[in-house]
């Protein structure tokens, strides 16, 4: 898995905001993703510390696509 890494430059950020923040969705288990990529960060409190770094996933863009059904104006 692909990760970036921020610096937290603000304070009372929370991990979901965070989360909102960056990727600007709501993605089922993502805080959960973000969490277990950085270990020992849940027990340092619900704010996260202004200097920390935290590593979150990269996500691969959607195929917008996939789940689209094809309409011909042909058909």
């Amino acid at each position: 898995m692909t990760t970036e890494s921020i610096t937290i430059e603000t304070d009372q950020l929370t991990v979901d905001h965070l989360v909102w923040r960056r990727y600007r969705r709501k993605i089922p288990g993502l805080v959960e993703e973000v969490l277990a990529l950085n270990p020992g960060l849940a027990g340092q409190g619900p704010y996260l510390r202004r200097g920390a770094t935290v590593l979150l996933p990269v996500l691969q863009p959607a195929d917008p696509t996939a789940d689209a059904d094809l309409l011909s104006l042909w058909d």
